[in-house]
């Protein structure tokens, strides 16, 4: 092997290890394929998913050759090449037409006397491109060996699938990137969501603007459905991470046997089914905030090891000896009483303390003034927007009766209340939601509300009656599905008579 050669192919070896650009990588193989072997032209071509051959470098043509696509079947002599595994002679006398006629730049560009050689390019077994050789030379390629052919046929090989793998990590990341950023954003936009003008809401955002802007730990309580997570991500979106993840870990589903790990990785053959390293959701925070939900759940063991990380920052891989430094901002929620499960021995007291430097008590809904009306005009609106609906809301009567329910599920329950009712009210192609499209029945706000028909104190009677008249054209409405006229029916009374009593008690839009 010359020292030519050597040098040669030790240049493309080094190009598959550089941070070049694709298009230079592909032009230095070429340019090491001409110092080598006695051609006038050559190409790299890289089979696309269309099936078309596209160049991507070339020496000796004209650059016209790049902006072009071949298609093998119509194109004999890069066909024969692309169904050989083995290098393709075509000398002076072969009659296949040459896709590079009329393009060389060979001062005899127009002779169509000239060898050729081609090879296919394979990675693990699949196609994808193939090398061209032209010289005017008779014979030229004739004395080339084999063994010369192959070798530079791999490493043109290795130089596609390297940069191919490339790409497809560099799309990769970019797509995983904009994943995490639209994350972000979300994260941020839940700011936005927690609905309600109460005091009880505005001191919790008042809690939530005084924690966010430090790393202190902050424990969220209250009840299931109040919304612990919407107050996380506030937290989060409003601190100096609000650029970096939040990595939620719900700490109630974690799978037993493999919840060390979930949290803190592992390392290769930790355990069985451990093929490989894997880093845990404390790792995958390090830098941003990690959110560990319903914290309650967490067994004891790994009370203790949670502990290790938020006094030293410090975590171990299962498997590992080696110590890793994380700097995560830890915020946890739960609907227990931590207190009492520390009392029961249930939760440690030390790692409880630990977590309570900031504690935000989420108020459940029956206890936020006034709420529920926002709550519901919210909730209705998305329901609105995902349906393409000009327009739904709740009837004033549906609107109380809410109002009195106690809701132990809170803003959660809510929300499915509602959402079913307005499934009901568009599949009857209503708009207005009434007491009858909901779980919770008319008659259970009736019987709570008869005693206001008889007054404690002296009252004129033409008030009470038309109160008590007011909520018969509802309950009528109710039972005819918002119908006026089945609504008259029922009351036994004149259409136009019973919609004038219900424009004047504003029921009639």
């Amino acid at each position: 092997m010359s020292p030519n050669l050597n040098q040669v192919l030790l240049d493309i070896a080094l190009n598959l290890s550089s941070n070049l650009n694709s298009e230079t990588q592909y032009q230095h193989l070429i340019d090491g394929i001409d110092r080598v072997f006695p051609c006038d032209a050559s190409a790299l071509f890289i089979l696309d998913q269309d099936g078309f051959l596209t160049p991507v470098a070339a020496k000796g043509l004209s650059s016209s050759v790049l902006g072009r696509r071949f298609f093998p079947n119509a194109h004999p002599r890069l066909e024969a090449i692309m169904q050989s595994k083995q290098p393709v002679r075509f000398d002076a006398n072969c009659d296949l037409p040459d896709p590079f006629s009329g393009v060389l730049l060979s001062e005899e560009a127009e002779l169509d006397v000239h060898d050729c050689l081609g090879c296919s390019l394979y990675v693990e077994g699949q196609l994808v491109g193939i090398l061209t050789l032209d010289s005017m030379t008779v014979g030229a390629f004739d004395v080339i060996e084999p063994v010369t052919i192959e070798t530079f046929a791999a490493l043109a090989a290795a130089t596609l699938r390297n940069i191919g793998q490339i790409k497809a990590l560099k799309a990769q990341n970019k797509k995983q990137r904009h994943v995490t950023e639209t994350l972000i954003q979300q994260a941020r936009s839940k700011q936005g969501e927690m609905i309600g003008l109460s005091p009880q809401i505005q001191k919790l955002r008042n809690n939530i603007a005084t924690v966010a802007k430090s790393d202190y730990a902050v424990l969220i309580t209250g009840e299931t459905g109040v919304g612990k997570e919407l107050v996380a991500h506030s937290v989060h979106a409003q601190s100096h991470r609000s650029d970096k993840p939040m990595i939620y870990v719900n700490c109630a589903a974690l799978p037993e046997g493999l919840a060390e790990s979930e949290l803190f990785g592992h390392v290769k053959g930790a355990f069985t089914g451990a093929n490989s390293n894997r880093a845990g959701k404390f790792e995958l925070a390090d830098g941003g905030t990690i959110f560990l939900d319903e914290l309650g759940e967490l067994p004891l063991i790994l009370q203790a090891k949670l502990l290790r990380v938020i006094q030293q920052g410090e975590l171990q891989r299962v498997g590992s000896d080696k110590h890793l430094l994380v700097n995560v901002r830890i915020i946890a929620a739960t609907n227990r009483n931590l207190e009492q499960e520390v009392e029961h021995g249930q939760f440690r007291a030390d790692l409880y303390h630990r977590l309570n430097v900031f504690p935000i008590s989420v108020p459940p809904l029956k206890q936020r003034e006034g709420d529920i009306p926002v709550l519901a005009g919210y909730l209705l609106e998305k329901v609105r927007s995902q349906f393409n609906i000009p327009n739904l809301h709740l009837h004033p009567k549906a609107l109380t009766q809410l109002e009195k329910q106690p809701w132990p599920g809170n803003v959660r329950e809510l929300e499915h209340t509602l959402t079913r009712a307005a499934l009901r009210a568009i599949q009857e192609q209503q708009h207005i939601i009434h007491t009858h499209h909901f779980d919770i029945t008319l008659e259970d706000v009736v019987v709570k509300n008869t005693s206001k028909y008889f007054p404690p104190t002296s009252q004129g009677m033409r008030g009470l009656v038309e109160d008590y008249q007011k909520d018969l054209i509802v309950h009528a409405l109710e039972k005819s599905n918002g119908t006026w006229s089945k609504a008259a029916e029922f009351l036994q009374m004149d259409r136009g008579n019973l919609y004038r009593m219900g424009k004047k008690f504003d029921l009639s839009n």
